[in-house]
């Protein structure tokens, strides 16, 4: 039996890039991370404290994506890291980063950047 948390569409602003401008000015971001952990026992008892909570997915990325990076690479595997370390017991893990609204010689709804186990 596979038991999978996903939590999608964690949206945060931040002051991730490369330009001076976005360090000052910031931007919209969305954090989704993707989790296979064995939940069974938790399932079967009702009881959060022998899964992972959902809220301490947010705060990571919360706490992670206030650092400023210039990539938002350095950002995903910050959250990514930090995630790892705190639930050991993560069988995989998936971690995404989207920018929305690049600041790019064009017209590009977003970009992201994933690292997976």
């Amino acid at each position: 039996m596979v038991n999978k948390i996903n939590i999608e569409g964690i949206e945060l602003y931040a002051y991730h890039g490369c330009l001076d401008e976005e360090g000052k000015i910031g931007g919209n971001y969305i954090v989704d991370v993707y989790m296979e952990v064995n939940f069974l026992n938790a399932a079967l008892k009702d009881d959060l404290n022998l899964t992972i909570d959902y809220c301490n997915i947010y705060e990571i990325s919360k706490k992670q994506m206030a650092i400023r990076s210039k990539l938002i690479e350095d950002v995903c595997l910050r959250i990514y890291n930090e995630i790892k370390d705190t639930f050991p017991s993560l069988n995989n893990l998936h971690v995404k980063v989207t920018k929305l609204l690049p600041p790019m010689n064009g017209n590009v709804k977003n970009v992201s950047v994933e690292i997976k186990t």
